[in-house]
C-alpha cells in the first residue's frame, strides 16, 4: 500500500504548473499514467514503483514526440524528489555550446564535476538529439555520447543517476549515438514513452 494521495499530488503538481507557466496551464487525463510514474519515482514510492515496474536505483528516459510536455513535466518534478533523488536540468544544446567554447573539459564537467574533487551531481540531459557532432580545433566529438558512457561508469560504482528527455526512439537513439550507448542506457534509465499520437501541446 501507498502512503501517498496521488490525485492530490497532482492537483497540488498542476497548481505549481499554473504559477510557472500560466493559468492556461493544465495536465491533460492522457498524460496522468506518465505524471503517476514520475511521481511515484521521485517520491521514492517503493509499493506503486514495483507496481509499474519502476527500479529506483536508475535514471529515467522520458521520450515521445515534440510538444508532448517532457521538459515542462521534468522541470515540475524537481518539486517533488526526496533528497537523494534531487537533480539539475541541462539542455543538450547549451553543454554543445559549453563544447565549442571550452572543449573536452565539458565532458569531465557533467561526468566527474569541475574538479576532481567535485560532488556528482544527477542531471537531467534535456532534449537529447537536438545538438549536432561538433568540432573542437577540428577534433570532431560526439558530445552527449561520451558524457552518457561517462556517467554510466559513475552510475555503476557511485549509483548516480541520469536522466534525459528526447523525441528520438531507442533505434533513432544508436543510430545517432552508437550501439554501446544503447546498450548502456537499457542499463541506467527507466524508459517512460509518450504515445507517439500525442499532439503538441504548445
Amino acid at each position: 500500500m501507498t502512503q501517498h494521495n496521488y490525485p492530490e499530488l497532482i492537483t497540488w503538481l498542476e497548481q505549481k504548473g499554473k504559477k510557472d507557466f500560466g493559468n492556461k496551464f493544465h495536465f491533460l487525463e492522457q498524460d496522468i499514467p506518465y505524471i503517476t510514474k514520475l511521481i511515484a519515482y521521485f517520491l521514492e514510492d517503493e509499493a506503486i514503483c514495483y507496481q509499474l515496474d519502476i527500479d529506483l536505483a536508475k535514471g529515467i528516459l522520458l521520450s515521445g514526440p515534440v510538444g508532448c510536455g517532457k521538459t515542462t513535466l521534468m522541470t515540475l518534478m524537481r518539486y517533488v524528489p526526496q533528497p537523494n533523488k534531487k537533480f539539475f536540468l541541462k539542455p543538450c544544446r547549451d553543454i554543445s555550446f559549453e563544447f565549442i567554447k571550452v572543449g573536452y573539459e565539458v565532458i569531465h564537467r557533467y561526468s566527474h564535476g569541475h574538479n576532481t574533487h567535485a560532488e556528482h551531481k544527477n542531471y537531467c540531459f534535456d532534449d537529447l538529439g537536438i545538438e549536432k557532432n561538433l568540432k573542437y580545433f577540428g577534433n570532431e566529438c560526439n558530445v552527449m555520447a561520451e558524457i552518457i558512457l561517462s556517467r554510466y561508469d559513475i552510475f555503476i560504482s557511485k549509483k548516480i543517476q541520469t536522466h534525459i528527455t528526447t523525441n528520438l526512439s531507442a533505434t533513432e537513439i544508436e543510430t545517432a549515438y552508437g550501439n554501446r550507448v544503447r546498450s548502456r542506457l537499457r542499463n541506467m534509465v527507466n524508459l517512460i514513452a509518450f504515445d507517439k499520437t500525442t499532439k503538441d501541446k504548445r
